[in-house]
């Protein structure tokens, strides 16, 4: 028979749960009552908040009647990983959907409602923001291996390259492009299987030192991402200007974008690296 744990609800943890549930769920119900988030930006946009809100909403009913253990899964690990992972989605929508939908001068009732789910977004992502910040392991803390900075890192990392393969164009012509899209490829397949892995408690079940195997894979990650760095802008923008116009679609757009997100992933995995080293080679003495 399933318990009422009420410290679910009422702990810092909880609360910014709470808050997440109906920020999220005011701010689809706002934009769904404009009608107007038509195209794929505003479909991710709406699945973004809808996806949060359900997943949140069921976290929060699964610690209240204390049914996680049930799971056949590490509850820290994939509660970690959810929230840093709704934190980016919450933000990318935050900017995404203003930038998309909202356009000057705003003075109709649509256009305020609209500003006022931007908000609402901006709020949300303060939550799970707060939630990641509460739930984070303490240094020297390993017990939960996603709710320290690798592991946070890791969700960040395949996010990333996520938004990357949203906007590669055109990227097949130049065996330098081709090199670039299989680092993206190859670095993510590696760290969600990292991350799938750490949720699903298989990590006993891997015949090797696994700590020192993720600072060797950050090592590995973070120099491909370093040949990804120079080669992606060289060959996309070699001898080609910006097209006038350049709209929402622009080739030229997205390969701008794809330039700077790979400089975060690269930067990710350079931070990842470092604080792997440390865990695992420069432990303090218990």
């Amino acid at each position: 028979m399933a318990t009422v744990n009420l410290r679910a609800l009422t702990s810092w943890v909880g609360i910014a749960r709470l808050l997440a549930v109906l920020l999220s769920c005011l701010t689809f119900s706002l934009v769904a009552s404009t009608g107007h988030f038509g195209g794929p930006y505003g479909t991710w946009c709406m699945f973004t908040w809808c996806f949060c809100f359900a997943v949140t909403l069921l976290v929060l009913l699964l610690e209240l009647l204390e049914l996680y253990p049930l799971l056949p899964l590490s509850w820290d690990d994939f509660t970690s990983a959810f929230s840093m992972l709704a934190a980016l989605m919450v933000f990318t929508s935050s900017v995404v959907f203003p930038a998309t939908f909202i356009h000057s001068p705003c003075s109709s009732s649509q256009c305020a409602r609209q500003a006022v789910a931007t908000a609402a977004s901006c709020l949300c992502f303060l939550a799970y923001a707060v939630e990641v910040s509460l739930t984070r392991a303490k240094p020297g803390d390993i017990s939960s291996f996603l709710s320290t900075v690798p592991g946070l890192l890791k969700v960040f990392e395949a996010y990333v390259a996520c938004l990357i393969f949203s906007l590669l164009d055109e990227y097949n012509t130049e065996p330098g492009l081709m090199w670039c899209v299989a680092v993206y490829s190859i670095c993510f397949i590696f760290t969600l299987l990292i991350i799938i892995v750490t949720i699903g408690r298989c990590l006993t079940y891997i015949p090797c030192p696994l700590e020192k195997v993720l600072v060797g894979y950050s090592f590995l990650a973070l120099l491909m991402y370093l040949t990804a760095t120079i080669l992606w802008p060289l060959y996309s923008f070699r001898g080609q200007s910006r097209p006038d116009p350049c709209g929402t679609d622009c080739w030229w757009n997205k390969h701008l974008g794809v330039t700077f997100l790979t400089i975060f992933n690269l930067i990710a995995y350079l931070v990842d690296l470092v604080y792997s080293t440390r865990m695992v080679f420069f432990r303090a003495p218990p």
